[in-house]
Parts: C-alpha cells; sequence; structure tokens
C-alpha cells in the first residue's frame, strides 16, 4: 500500500472518530416548542435577615418546587441579599437576579404572613412587577390581598412568567428601582 493512501486513510479515519465523538447538536427549537433553558443557580445571603432568615430559606424553597429553570440557593457570594429593617417590605432590582430585599417589620406588625412576604419579594427579583389584583391566589399582589391571606405559592401565571424571564425572555420588571409593594419609586 503506497504512503499517500494509508495518509488518505488514516485523515478519513480520524474525521470519522472526530465526528461520532462530538456532542450531538439539539435540534433547533420549533414555534410549538421551546428549547429548554438551563437551570440557573442564583445565590442568597440571608445571614443580615434576623428573625426572617428562616422564612427566606422557606421562600426560596416554595421558588425552587415552582419554577424550573431557576434555583435558589443560600450562599456568598450572592446575587441578591436580603436584611431585616423597621420599614415596609421592598425590593430593588439590579438586574434579572440581582438586588436586594428588606423584609419590613412594618408589614408583619399590620399582620401580614412572613412567608408570603418573602415569597413576593423575592418575586420581583425574579423579575416580577407588582399586580394589585387584590386576589389571595395572586403572590404578587401584595397587600392588595386581604392580611388575613396566607398564600406564599406563585400562581401559574407567575411561576411561568419567572421561567420566560429566565429562558431569555425580557422582564415586566424596571431595574434600577425600588419597589414598595405597587409603588414605584425611582432610585437616586
Amino acid at each position: 500500500m503506497s504512503r499517500f493512501l494509508r495518509v488518505t486513510i488514516a485523515f478519513v479515519l480520524g474525521l470519522i472518530v472526530l465526528f461520532s465523538m462530538s456532542p450531538a447538536q439539539a435540534a433547533p427549537a420549533t414555534d410549538d416548542v421551546p428549547s429548554a433553558a438551563a437551570v440557573r443557580v442564583l445565590r442568597y445571603d440571608a445571614s443580615r435577615a434576623a428573625e426572617f432568615r428562616t422564612v427566606v430559606n422557606q421562600a426560596a424553597q416554595v421558588w425552587n418546587a415552582s419554577v424550573t429553570n431557576v434555583q435558589l440557593v443560600a450562599g456568598t457570594p450572592a446575587d441578591f441579599i436580603v436584611l431585616a429593617d423597621n420599614g415596609w417590605p421592598r425590593a430593588q432590582v439590579t438586574s434579572l437576579g440581582r438586588g436586594t430585599i428588606w423584609m419590613g417589620r412594618q408589614a408583619t406588625e399590620q399582620g401580614y404572613f412572613p412567608l408570603r412576604i418573602a415569597t413576593h419579594e423575592i418575586g420581583h427579583i425574579l423579575g416580577l412587577p407588582d399586580r394589585r389584583t387584590g386576589l389571595c391566589s395572586d403572590l404578587m399582589s401584595g397587600s392588595s390581598a386581604p392580611v388575613s391571606c396566607t398564600n406564599a405559592n406563585p400562581s401559574s401565571a407567575e411561576r411561568a412568567a419567572v421561567n420566560r424571564n429566565f429562558a431569555g425572555s425580557t422582564p415586566d420588571i424596571e431595574f434600577g428601582e425600588l419597589y414598595i409593594d405597587d409603588v414605584l419609586v425611582p432610585t437616586p
């Protein structure tokens, strides 16, 4: 066998091995079937959330059980931090999955359910705006729902919106703003 033929056969066999071992390519998404988004892990730091630390951890678990492409884990460096103070609960979202939450004691002193508050404020970090529907079934209805409301689970529409946000859709929230229930307060 000639040297040229041996080199050609070796080259062809090498290409066959190379292409057979390369990772499979996903089929392009169609309009009917969206492509699966990779799970994005967000770290949060609740070490300064005082008496709300446990409830913040519970709220993270509510979201983890509710959405498929984002997972919240306690840790640092954090994508968002949770603080406790005496004001009204609020969130400042700097970008999708990043910001600061204040677990204000004023709402719990008025009888609002702490787990609902924490889950609601994390909803802002996940790109959800306030919706003043007054319905207890809507997590993002905030204080427009009755004080007696203890639902801390996002609705199917809220879950779907978070999944869309972390799959590349544009969230319905203004970044860089301070969200105090439904009041949008510009930051300096």
